[in-house]
């Protein structure tokens, strides 16, 4: 019997929008995979880029016959994915970032792994890089558990089973149960989905055996900018699933309101000022060795970088969390809104 009459379809699904620096190398990576060409189709979904990301995609169409360029009107990644899933022949759906590129064997490797495990959706942790000396810390800060604390699909070295992936490969039947991506939580539309897929019993697994490589924020400001917006993001999927709070998701938020309230007392009283100065003290000391750890390892220039993306990391993040509780509390809509899972 032919082998490949039990290899399934893969379909790629990849949301663009202004990627002209990194459209190129992802779509390279797909057209190198070791799986089976005809078996993989790819589907770049673009959000009305205004730069040259739908040239380049357009000029890759004349040696890739199995690329599709579909547009997005809506401009989000959610939208993009579900177009895309609309839009898609395959058994294996992949979703992916234009911002990234994956190793030769990740479509063989998920497929794989699909099949021993059984799970619902699989994937490996990701490889954040950078091409300067602070994207390169950003990099580091963003790979570090100090930095993103347990979002395993960032650095684990394990196979396990996982809260949630980035970049993941699900088998079709998913999306037919638990419907698409929730397009009102952009930038938290895959933590969303794979906790309504965990809460009917799905299962997710991680391995270091699918290798992907994904380029970081290039400045502190930008990096400040993406998790602020992942804080935010983080008050919306729990107001849609409030069984998923747990304590450990509102601890840079405590950090930051820790430090504003204590700040803000200390002009009146001794005690706070000096609370305030054993919060920033305890803090950075911590910060100081993680990243003395990290730049023994891979390079003393990164020293004084490190501190900084861990501050960016945890004080925007936290920032981005108070600022969507506050929003909602004022909305008064906390716990009340409707999903918008699409069908």
């Amino acid at each position: 019997m032919d082998a490949r009459s039990d290899m399934p379809l893969v379909s790629a699904i990849v949301a663009m929008r202004n990627e002209e620096s990194f459209i190129e190398k992802c779509l390279n990576s797909l057209a190198e995979q070791d799986y089976p060409p005809d078996l993989l189709e790819i589907l770049v979904v673009d959000g009305r880029s205004t730069d040259r990301s739908r040239e380049v995609v357009s000029a890759k169409q004349e040696r890739m016959p199995h690329l599709r360029l579909l547009d997005n009107e809506k401009r989000i990644s959610p939208a993009a994915f579900n177009i895309g899933i609309r839009e898609s022949g395959g058994q294996v759906l992949m979703i992916i970032s234009a911002h990234c590129y994956l190793a030769p064997d990740y479509v063989s490797s998920c497929v794989e792994y699909l099949e021993r495990t059984g799970a619902d959706c699989v994937g490996g942790p990701i490889e954040t890089i950078g091409e300067t000396d602070t994207a390169r810390a950003i990099a580091l800060a963003m790979s570090s558990p100090f930095g993103v604390g347990d979002a395993l699909f960032r650095y684990s070295d394990r196979e396990q089973y996982v809260d949630t992936l980035a970049f993941g490969a699900y088998r079709r039947h998913v999306f037919e149960r638990m419907g698409l991506f929730d397009e009102e939580l952009v930038g938290s539309e895959d933590d969303e989905f794979n906790y309504r897929l965990r809460s009917q019993g799905g299962k997710l697994y991680l391995t270091p055996a699918i290798r992907s490589f994904y380029y970081g924020r290039s400045s502190l400001r930008a990096l400040c900018k993406q998790y602020f917006s992942y804080g935010r993001g983080k008050v919306r999927v729990m107001r849609r699933h409030p069984g998923q709070v747990r304590l450990r998701h509102f601890i840079p938020a405590i950090f930051v309101l820790s430090l504003l309230v204590s700040v803000a007392l200390g002009l009146f009283s001794p005690t706070f000022a000096i609370l305030f100065a054993l919060i920033v003290g305890c803090y950075v000391l911590s910060s100081l060795l993680v990243a003395f750890s990290i730049a023994r390892k891979e390079a003393w220039r990164y020293l004084p970088l490190l501190p900084a993306a861990f501050a960016c990391l945890h004080l925007s993040y936290g920032a981005g969390f108070l600022w969507g509780v506050v929003h909602y509390l004022l909305q008064g809509i906390v716990g009340t809104g409707e999903s918008n899972v699409q069908p």
